[in-house]
């Protein structure tokens, strides 16, 4: 509340330029409203929608018996799998970091289960620029058919404490 009442003709219509830019912010609104359905369905950006309740720990020890059947190698602590084509990969998040690395053909379907085994993590896939919500307590599925070749690099793109900054992982596509 003011000190004193405005003047009885302090309002003034826009005009001019002043018009312009309003009637251009009212079209960009109409143009992004019209767009954001469009998106949404024809967009491929939206995961599958499949998503499982699963306990972190039953989680935990699917991962570990995938990566027991699928180990390929190892690459700084991490292990390295390579699914077979057309079947499951697994994929956790772990304050502060994302584990295993998998290593995937070109061409080829997998169904990537995510899940995190202590809070909330974002999955960024990069330079794809994917990006996912990765909760605990939820087996997220996406259904991905990589195009081309190269190292993809997972960033957590959701804070997640103090080690936040070195939560990487890595999906390698192979022709």
């Amino acid at each position: 509340m003011s000190i004193y009442s405005p003047a009885q003709d302090w309002f003034k219509a826009p005009s001019g330029g002043e018009r312009a830019w309003i009637g251009l912010a009212l079209l960009w609104c109409v143009v992004l409203t019209l767009a954001m359905p469009y998106w949404h369905f024809k967009g491929k950006q939206n995961s599958t929608g499949e998503s499982y309740a699963v306990e972190p720990m039953k989680f935990m020890e699917r991962v570990d018996r995938f990566v027991q059947t699928n180990k390929v190698g190892e690459e700084m602590g991490t292990a390295v799998v390579e699914p077979s084509p057309g079947g499951d990969a697994y994929l956790q998040a772990q304050m502060w970091r994302w584990s295993p690395i998998l290593k995937l053909r070109k061409g080829q379907t997998y169904r990537l289960h995510i899940s995190s085994l202590d809070l909330q993590h974002g999955f960024s896939l990069q330079p794809v620029n994917m990006n996912f919500q990765v909760l605990p307590g939820y087996d997220h599925v996406l259904t991905v058919t990589p195009t081309e070749a190269g190292e993809y690099h997972i960033i957590c793109n959701e804070y997640c404490g103090i080690g936040h900054h070195t939560m990487t992982g890595k999906i390698i596509v192979d022709e």
